[in-house]
């Protein structure tokens, strides 16, 4: 985008459009928001959340940031998922990575990236945690893809571990949902955690009475 006001150009075609269909669009779209999905994904400006879904605005609560995380000591992941989950009543979480991801290929290196240093252990981490597969897959590449593919699985357990969303899970079944997005065929993958074989372990210590 070389020039920023052709932003604002797109934006009155898109108005014009959008009105063309139906003129109280945006009048309906004031009223509020009624989104029955929360989706968390990548900060990658390859990845849009509602394009890739084909949906329209109001359908999703959405939140982005560097490699799709939720470590429970970022307050605006955890703000999110409060508001999506007690305010909004959304009934799908989905924790969504994409491959040939910048954040996960930044966290495979032993390098000092600074400020990025922190956010990233939490993905070496998940490295660590699945070493002795990720380690037996010879194919940089798929070792790769596979980790983007674990990171999108401990994420949803950490969404799992949350108060609110266990809570959610009791009382009105709200459901955990982990994809990656194929950047290379433009395809959204459902990874079909197992996740009660995933729990067995984790819900022991992480259940809430």
């Amino acid at each position: 985008m070389k020039n920023i006001e052709q932003i604002f150009k797109n934006n009155q075609q898109w108005v014009a459009e959008k009105l063309n269909v139906d003129k109280n669009y945006f009048k309906n779209l004031s009223k509020g928001q009624n989104p029955d999905i929360l989706y968390i994904g990548c900060s990658d400006s390859r990845v849009s959340a509602e394009e890739l879904m084909g949906i329209a605005p109001g359908d999703a609560f959405v939140h982005r940031n560097i490699a799709n995380m939720v470590p429970n000591t970022d307050l605006s992941s955890m703000s999110v998922i409060d508001y999506a989950v007690l305010h909004l009543k959304v009934n799908h979480v989905v924790v969504c990575g994409h491959y040939y991801c910048g954040g996960v290929k930044a966290a495979m290196q032993s390098k000092d990236l600074g400020i990025l240093n922190p956010w990233l252990r939490n993905i070496r981490d998940v490295y660590r945690t699945h070493r002795v597969e990720l380690n037996a897959i010879t194919d940089e590449e798929q070792r790769y893809k596979r980790l983007v593919e674990l990171n999108v699985q401990e994420q949803c357990i950490n969404v799992i571990k949350t108060a609110e969303v266990q809570r959610a899970y009791r009382n009105r079944g709200i459901t955990v949902h982990g994809w990656v997005f194929d950047v290379h065929t433009g395809r959204l993958i459902d990874l079909k955690i197992d996740f009660p074989k995933v729990l067995e372990n984790v819900m022991e210590i992480y259940r809430l009475k």
